[in-house]
């Protein structure tokens, strides 16, 4: 599977700014890929706000994603404000290149922020079939919690999408790797880069890593659109030698 990895800076609350923004990056690139990735909630920043920007499922940054993936022939993803039923959600949208979609609520809402204030989490762990592989969908604070990632769907890909801050790159970094070698499985994990309103800063370090922790995609820090390409055969051989998925503890996640 070919990826482009998006990472932008992004501006604050102006999603038609973000838009043209992405578009003139996937402009850019000059070759078929399958999946273009983009950050957590690219196209607000990372923002309380909720009622001043949010769109429907019918709105205009999901319809821009829909024309994305068809006019490109390839998947598209990333992170937006949802209202739906009188409540907002950081919704990951997975949208095909037919224009159909899955989506996925952020489980682990990030209280420091007090995300879990403004928007309502969702409950269910949420796989994409696409193009033979399995691909999970996480955003950003879900990093932190271990079980949930846990791959007992046998998933291919772990995907991150996030507005994580250079204070705790550090972690980041550990954790994405950490979740590649613990689920024997590729991870993608697209971040901005740049200051939001609140003079937070963010140096992005999106990155692809393999299932024993090496690197594809070394830990990048500027604005730009980096293409890996990930074979499904070499994790499949690696799990079959190595085989630790099989030895996992069996456990149940209380919603």
């Amino acid at each position: 599977m070919k990826i482009a990895v998006v990472q932008s800076d992004l501006y604050w609350e102006k999603p038609s700014e973000n838009r043209k923004s992405f578009e003139a990056k996937i402009n850019q690139i000059d070759s078929e890929v399958n999946l273009i990735v983009l950050p957590e909630m690219f196209s607000t920043g990372f923002t309380m706000n909720a009622s001043a920007v949010a769109e429907t499922m019918q709105g205009e940054t999901i319809l821009w994603m829909q024309t994305i993936a068809k006019q490109r022939k390839c998947a598209i993803t990333g992170s937006l404000i949802v209202t739906e039923n009188n409540q907002f959600y950081n919704r990951m949208l997975f949208v095909f290149p037919s224009g159909e979609m899955q989506h996925y609520d952020k489980r682990h809402l990030f209280s420091l922020a007090g995300e879990d204030k403004i928007y309502t989490h969702g409950n269910e762990k949420v796989i994409v079939d696409y193009l033979g592989w399995k691909i999970c969908l996480q955003v950003c604070y879900d990093l932190r919690f271990p079980v949930f990632a846990r791959n007992v769907e046998n998933y291919d890909l772990l995907l991150y999408v996030a507005n994580w801050p250079k204070v705790r790159t550090n972690a980041w970094d550990i954790l994405l790797k950490a979740r590649a070698v613990e689920n024997l499985t590729y991870v993608v994990g697209v971040n901005r880069v740049g200051f939001d309103a609140h003079n937070y800063e963010h140096i992005g370090h999106s990155q692809v890593v393999d299932s024993l922790g090496n690197y594809i995609l070394e830990p990048q820090e500027t604005e730009g659109v980096f293409i890996v390409e990930l074979d499904k055969i070499t994790l499949l051989e690696t799990r079959k030698k190595l085989n630790f998925l099989s030895d996992k503890d069996v456990f149940e996640i209380k919603i």
